[in-house]
């Protein structure tokens, strides 16, 4: 059966109407046309849905049981062109994000803020967790856009990678808060937050220590960055830690923030990427959000040499 839009849609009219020629006008089409769909539809139901007596067409029950299911089909197709209509145009549909937590004080809850402010009909999923977690969901296709630190080659992914230089949070009363750039050799024996030992940033932290023969003392080590700004806050350590959260601390304390942040030599740096599934298109909604983001990183990419840290100099 090759039912089509156009005989529904005669159909529809010549029940409504009563005659061909009211229904070819409604429609803007010429009555051998109607008449003919209406014959097609006829031959593909292998049913007759009207009687012909002396030009006029008398409708037979069967006509009247379809045009239920004609009006359904017909309803069904009007709200999925409108559906796709509102997908297409970022009105409607559903965006599933995972992130690390360096970027969930502010920047995505602030990005998919803005972004869903004028669209009251889009869903959101807004997942953090560990960056393998991330890959997995991504390259698995239960996420739509992921932000995780940058992983190994992926067949499975499209990536777009930034290199964050890594900074150091400090007590704005601290005597090194007066220096515009903080160096190891400032920091040799003080404590330090970090992360695991293991991690690449802690890795190429101490590997920056060495390189000025200074001491590196890890008091705390933590799982992401977070934390470690109270404990800078309590005068209990400092820390050498990526923007993005720097970032998202400043945004949340504003005036009654005790920290400042620095720029950090030798050069430590967190290699961090938005993520995107290869194996199938994005949608627009994950298309347009993840232009954003990419937006929004490659922000704070420019601008960490620069006036981003504030605090007294």
């Amino acid at each position: 059966m090759n039912l089509s839009f156009r005989q529904l849609q005669a159909f529809r009219e010549v029940m409504r109407t009563g005659s061909i020629s009211e229904a070819a006008r409604t429609l803007g089409r010429t009555q051998p046309a109607v008449s003919s769909l209406i014959a097609n539809l006829e031959q593909e139901l292998g049913i007759e849905l009207f009687e012909r007596q002396r030009g006029k067409l008398i409708r037979k029950p069967e006509a009247q049981f379809f045009l239920g299911e004609a009006e359904a089909i017909l309803d069904r197709l009007a709200r999925s062109t409108r559906t796709m209509r509102e997908i297409g145009s970022l009105q409607q549909g559903r965006l599933n994000v995972a992130f690390m937590p360096a970027s969930s004080q502010v920047l995505i809850p602030q990005l998919i803020s803005e972004f869903v402010h004028d669209k009251p009909e889009v869903k959101v999923s807004l997942m953090m967790r560990g960056s393998n977690v991330i890959e997995e969901w991504v390259a698995s296709q239960q996420y739509d856009v992921g932000l995780a630190e940058t992983p190994a080659p992926n067949s499975a992914l499209i990536t777009h990678d930034f290199l964050l230089n890594c900074i150091c949070a400090l007590r704005s009363d601290d005597p090194l808060a007066r220096k515009e750039i903080i160096e190891a050799k400032d920091l040799s024996g003080k404590p330090l937050a970090t992360l695991p030992e293991m991690h690449p940033n802690c890795v190429s932290t101490r590997m920056a220590f060495d390189e000025q023969k200074a001491v590196f003392n890890q008091r705390f080590e933590l799982r992401n960055f977070l934390p470690a700004l109270k404990l800078v806050e309590d005068g209990l350590c400092y820390c050498i830690c990526d923007p993005m959260t720097a970032d998202g601390y400043l945004n949340t304390a504003r005036e009654h923030s005790s920290l400042v942040f620095r720029p950090f030599a030798p050069k430590v740096v967190l290699a961090i990427s938005i993520l995107l599934p290869s194996q199938r298109p994005a949608s627009v909604l994950a298309d347009a959000f993840s232009e954003k983001l990419l937006s929004a990183v490659t922000e704070i990419e420019r601008k960490q040499w620069g006036d981003f840290y504030g605090g007294a100099q």
